[in-house]
């Protein structure tokens, strides 16, 4: 055996831990009613083989917020190197704020009654979020694009109207209005 090396079991397993937060968050999406049967039937596997990553509905709907949250924090080194930075707060707000928080009704919901069960949210993932807002505002004052002490929880707080996106309607164009109002509220000068 080589160092480093992974058994096909464990890949299989983070193949299929994947595949059931990818095909949970598709669901929780459109409901916030969580269905082992319906889940690992879309997902490929079998309801055992979901109950044995995710014993309950809550560690479930929990998972698929945390994967949301680093989907939209990881991408924002790659957006500022792509970008620069005002692209990349653009882009941010745009095409990965926008789309997170339109989508979200369902999870919303399941997030809540989770949270009734469990206590509160991950306090790391809504941290997440901020530190991401902080790095692209950092990079955007840095670049003297963003007049300094602007605060992101602010921004974020700002954004907020992305959640009344409707995904039935033209919401790339509000979205883009949106950021648009808010990035000059924030800019340099």
């Amino acid at each position: 055996m080589t160092t480093g090396s992974v058994s096909s079991r464990r890949a299989d397993t983070r193949r299929n831990h994947e595949r059931i937060l990818a095909v949970a968050a598709e669901h929780l999406a459109a409901s916030a009613e969580v269905s082992f049967n319906a889940i690992a039937k879309r997902a490929g596997v079998g309801v055992g083989t979901v109950y044995r990553h995710f014993p309950t509905p809550a560690d479930l709907i929990l998972a698929v917020y945390e994967r949301e949250v680093r989907h939209l924090v990881d991408v924002v080194p790659e957006l500022l190197e792509r970008h620069g930075p005002a692209g990349a707060f653009q882009a941010w707000a745009t095409a990965h704020l926008a789309p997170y928080m339109m989508t979200k009704s369902g999870l919303a919901k399941a997030l809540a009654a989770a949270t009734a069960q469990r206590g509160t949210l991950p306090a790391g993932a809504v941290q997440s979020i901020r530190d991401a807002m902080d790095a692209l505002l950092r990079a955007n004052t840095e670049a003297g694009l963003v007049r300094p002490g602007v605060d992101a929880e602010t921004v974020m707080r700002s954004l907020l109207g992305l959640l009344y996106l409707d995904p039935d309607s033209d919401w790339q164009r509000q979205a883009t209005e949106l950021a648009d109002l808010v990035w000059r509220g924030i800019r340099a000068g």
